[in-house]
């Protein structure tokens, strides 16, 4: 008990010496930055902004509010992590939902391990941080992994170092985004799993996707009957025989699919016949997004 008295004292004294301008720390080698940054220190909360390149923005409120009530209850377990912007200015790096939720009960301070950093590592260190989390969906691991490799220029084989995964994980996780954005959206909500995704990837059109999408949601297919039935679609359509009986889509159909698409807010799948005629199909996932279509199909009509 002790120890854990002396400890919060020291965060204490800390936070006394980073609010002296004379002894203000701009880089990690300034005078008394061996004493602040990597400790513990308390911090005001109203001194701490919101990261930018947080790649997670959706909290959940009632969790944040279950949050609120154990941090009320027990204190911030678990310090935040923030870099050093200005004087008495931080951005937090790591522990949002804890930010919000001490901000949610009327916390004035906030306990806290500072960092110095530029942009670019925040940035990794936010997306690092976020792919280690348990509660993340397939999509957002995936999207994380990507702005690593643009944003931060990094390979998979470094991106395997950082993260603890092996470089065949991270390699499926980005296949996922090969997807049509409906079947990405559906896997972040939770319709279909990972390995629903990881089965459709093998599929070349995002309209063919799309069907055996539509097939998964109304059937309700396992994993294991959707890779039967891509393997079932691929067979029966091989690369070959696809190039040689397929028409190639009109110029001016290719450019209406984009309209349509936008108008619509689906894939909008157009199969063209040899002799020139066609078929639109507009997919609807709910009764509510059905009834959304029908009013833009209407507001056409009038």
């Amino acid at each position: 008990m002790a120890k854990a008295t002396k400890k919060q004292a020291l965060g204490r004294g800390l936070s006394a010496l980073l609010k002296d301008p004379e002894n203000d720390i701009k880089s990690a080698e300034d005078k008394n930055a061996d004493k602040v940054v990597g400790n513990i220190v308390e911090l005001e909360i109203d001194s701490v902004e919101v990261n930018p390149f947080q790649p997670r923005t959706n909290f959940n409120e009632e969790t944040l509010r279950e949050l609120a009530s154990s941090i009320r209850e027990l204190g911030v377990i678990q310090p935040i992590t923030v870099r050093k912007l200005a004087f008495n200015k931080y951005q937090l790096v790591s522990g949002e939902r804890r930010f919000r939720a001490s901000k949610l009960i009327g916390l004035e301070t906030i306990p806290a391990y500072i960092r110095i950093a530029n942009d670019q590592e925040s940035l990794e260190m936010a997306l690092v941080e976020n792919i280690q989390r348990q509660d993340l969906d397939p999509i957002e691991i995936a999207l994380s992994y990507q702005r690593l490799i643009d944003e931060i220029n990094l390979t998979q084989e470094q991106m395997s170092e950082r993260v603890g995964k092996k470089r065949s994980t991270i390699a499926n996780y980005l296949r996922l985004l090969k997807l049509d954005p409906i079947i990405q959206t559906g896997m972040r909500d939770g319709f279909i799993s990972m390995g629903h995704g990881r089965a459709m990837v093998n599929i070349e059109s995002q309209i063919d996707q799309l069907e055996v999408y539509e097939k998964i949601i109304s059937n309700k297919l396992s994993v294991r009957a959707t890779e039967a039935l891509v393997k079932s679609l691929n067979n029966d359509a091989p690369e070959n025989e696809t190039k040689t009986t397929s028409p190639e889509i009109p110029k001016y159909v290719k450019k209406g699919i984009k309209d349509f698409s936008e108008y619509f807010g689906h894939k909008i799948d157009v199969k063209v016949a040899k002799n020139g005629s066609g078929k639109i199909t507009i997919p609807f996932h709910s009764e509510e997004d059905f009834n959304r279509i029908k009013k833009l199909v209407q507001r056409a009509k009038s």
